[in-house]
């Protein structure tokens, strides 16, 4: 019998493998969400070099958000990655939501990046 951190981790591979194949030349905006925190990151997998982070750790963030652990997190940690891609001069990706469901936090910061100008 398969154990949770089995499933979870086939979960996770199969998501990554099918985002990889549609992603063609894009980059991947990955997201990884812990009980406290919520982090993503733009990955270009052809060079494997991550081009741009967000995260509800970094200094600023914690001085205006209550939690790192709630949709409204979320929302800045989006609205933060989009804002330094574009800076970098990154507009098209693919989402990678890394085995999550696509609801709450991860949804949210789905949203807020598409508000800040990433397109996927």
């Amino acid at each position: 019998m398969a154990t949770v951190a089995d499933r979870t981790a086939r979960r996770t591979a199969k998501v990554r493998r099918n985002v990889r194949q549609a992603a063609g030349n894009r980059v991947r905006l990955s997201v990884f969400r812990s009980s406290k925190h919520i982090y993503a990151q733009i990955i270009d997998d052809g060079k494997g070099k991550t081009i741009v982070s967000a995260s509800s750790l970094e200094k600023e963030m914690r001085g205006s958000l209550k939690t790192g652990a709630n949709i409204e997190a979320a929302k800045a940690v989006g609205k933060r990655v989009a804002e330094r891609a574009a800076a970098k001069g990154v507009k098209d990706v693919v989402f990678d939501r890394g085995g999550y469901l696509y609801h709450g936090r991860v949804k949210a910061l789905a949203d807020a990046a598409r508000e800040g100008g990433l397109r996927f």
